[in-house]
């Protein structure tokens, strides 16, 4: 499986010719989503979902159950589902997006695991109930705690961990996140720079 991370919070996973996109935001370069066969929205956040990119997609679209994407068509998603795309075996998790303050209201968010491989959680925390090989790893926002970050590594327990969601930072900020990251975890922590394949 190749992992190309682009902007923010987007990825692209290719296998076997399957070529599946999660989370292609606003800020997620164009050729993220050349020749996808699926993808996946953890959320309806802008920065997570470009609606009129996909709107001009023909593939398949994955979204949690009760979405608001603006009467985009798509595939609704409920925790602890599990089903195929672009042929990667996908099982959700999580629920609920994580608390940015207060009592403000908090829309559905599902982290998505990948072929027992990966997994992408979106803004949450949530926990898989297995172990993956690779965390991809919210590194900001204004939901985001470093503590609950290295907390959440740790207790993932990946054989490597990328960053992502780390576009609202300036490129001088992402060392100093890169440097915590490092010296309280262990866990195969790599920063990939947008467009670059692992």
């Amino acid at each position: 499986m190749e992992l190309t991370k682009y902007t923010h919070a987007c990825v692209r996973l290719a296998r076997d010719g399957g070529v599946l996109v999660i989370d292609p935001g606003l800020w997620a370069e164009p050729e993220a989503l050349a020749g996808a066969d699926a993808v996946l929205l953890t959320h309806e956040h802008a920065d997570h979902a470009d609606l009129a990119r996909l709107r001009a997609l023909d593939v398949p679209v994955f979204a949690p159950a009760g979405a608001d994407l603006d009467g985009l068509p798509v595939t609704s998603v409920r925790t602890g589902e599990e089903f195929t795309a672009a042929g990667f075996r996908i099982r959700a998790v999580g629920g609920e997006h994580a608390t940015a303050y207060g009592d403000r209201p908090r829309c559905a968010n599902l982290g998505y695991v990948v072929d027992d491989r990966v997994y992408h959680p979106g803004d949450s925390f949530s926990r898989p109930e297995q172990s993956v090989e690779t965390l991809l790893l919210p590194l900001g926002g204004p939901w985001w705690h470093l503590d609950a970050a290295i907390d959440f590594a740790r207790n993932v327990k990946a054989e490597r961990t990328i960053p992502i969601h780390d576009g609202m930072y300036q490129e001088r900020a992402l060392p100093t996140f890169d440097g915590w990251l490092h010296e309280y975890t262990d866990v195969g922590y790599v920063r990939v720079r947008p467009g670059d394949t692992v």
